[in-house]
């Protein structure tokens, strides 16, 4: 009586504890199956599911260009044409300082021109008529009084011998024949020189001024130009620095126009990988914050160098892993891609197999 009922708890007890057993072992399984799934996912993801035509990802960011927008001369800011925020086009003006020093400066550098232009045409054109009828009727009066010099020195000579004359008075009169030989010959000489028109070496000059007074004007003209700054590129002004009557000089900054497009996106490309990614392969380009939203990219650039993962890119790669950077040129119909945005992109089977 007493064996009998001990036996039976214990029979009751081994029934519980075998049922416990039999649930044990499963659970345990499933726990483990579980924790290799993940880690499969985590390898095909790593890896391409060891697929070497496979398709793959690559995580990035966005690589927003800016442009410090400055005038190239100092001046007042006389107007400004738009606002931060503002989408600007290529070609646009956005900025513009006082013109009347620059308008000032254009209208003497022209006047310099017209002077020396004038100068030169002058000098091309050598002596008028007026002028060299002049020089021969000079000639004429310094041969009539050199031939009168002569007989006047020729009747004194012959006084000389009766003594109505003086010594000095011939040396005086030797002294005008002389003189009014050298003169002569110079009347002489400035004829020659007016029939034959100006030396090219006066010529040359007056050209040299001409091109300096030139390429004054043309800098003037494009100080004047500089005055009002242009967008360079389609774009959006993310910053405005100066305001309406600043005195800023050359090269401060104005605005800073940030490039949206095209968009650039830095990407980075492990070495096992690298043979699979060529310029001018498209693929797509995913952001979170437009879930299920795919974008258009082309690969524009493959760096020839190797390289740390830089620890702002979330990559699923090793940090110390030498990996190559990419830059993908992507369309942005939605104006969604901001500086330093995190995407991905994705390179698909097809693709990657084809090159």
């Amino acid at each position: 009586m007493n064996d009998a009922t001990t036996t039976k708890p214990d029979t009751e007890q081994q029934q519980a504890i075998g049922r416990r057993t039999r649930w044990t072992v499963p659970l345990s399984a499933l726990a483990v199956i579980a924790v290799l799934a993940a880690l499969g996912t985590y390898l095909w993801r790593q890896h391409g599911a060891d697929d070497p035509n496979g398709a793959f990802s690559l995580s990035g960011n966005v690589d927003v260009h800016q442009v410090e927008l400055a005038f190239r001369v100092s001046g007042r800011i006389s107007a400004v044409k738009v606002q931060e925020g503002d989408d600007v086009s290529a070609g646009q003006v956005v900025a513009e300082l006082d013109p009347v020093p620059f308008q000032t400066d254009v209208d003497s550098a022209k006047a310099d021109v017209a002077q020396a232009q004038a100068q030169l045409d002058k000098t091309r054109r050598g002596f008028r008529v007026e002028e060299v009828e002049q020089a021969r009727a000079n000639v004429a009066q310094r041969a009539a009084d050199l031939e009168n010099a002569r007989v006047t020195l020729q009747r004194q000579e012959q006084l000389v011998a009766a003594g109505l004359v003086t010594h000095q008075q011939i040396d005086d009169a030797q002294a005008r024949v002389h003189m009014t030989d050298a003169a002569l010959a110079a009347a002489r000489g400035q004829l020659t020189l007016e029939l034959h028109g100006s030396r090219i070496e006066d010529i040359e000059a007056q050209e040299a001024m001409l091109a300096s007074a030139r390429a004054r004007l043309e800098k003037a003209q494009t100080a004047l130009s500089d005055a009002t700054l242009l967008a360079p590129s389609n774009g959006i002004i993310s910053v405005r620095a100066r305001e309406l009557g600043a005195i800023v000089q050359a090269g401060q900054t104005v605005y800073t126009l940030t490039l949206n497009d095209p968009v650039w996106i830095r990407a980075y490309v492990s070495n096992a990988r690298l043979g699979r990614i060529k310029p001018g392969m498209s693929v797509k380009v995913t952001t979170d914050s437009v879930p299920g939203r795919r974008y258009d990219g082309t690969v524009g650039f493959i760096s020839p160098e190797a390289e740390f993962t830089p620890k702002t890119v979330q990559t699923e790669q090793v940090r110390d892993d030498l990996v190559y950077r990419i830059r993908v040129i992507a369309s942005d119909p939605d104006n969604v891609f901001r500086q330093g945005m995190p995407v991905t992109v994705l390179i698909a089977a097809a693709a990657a197999a084809a090159h």
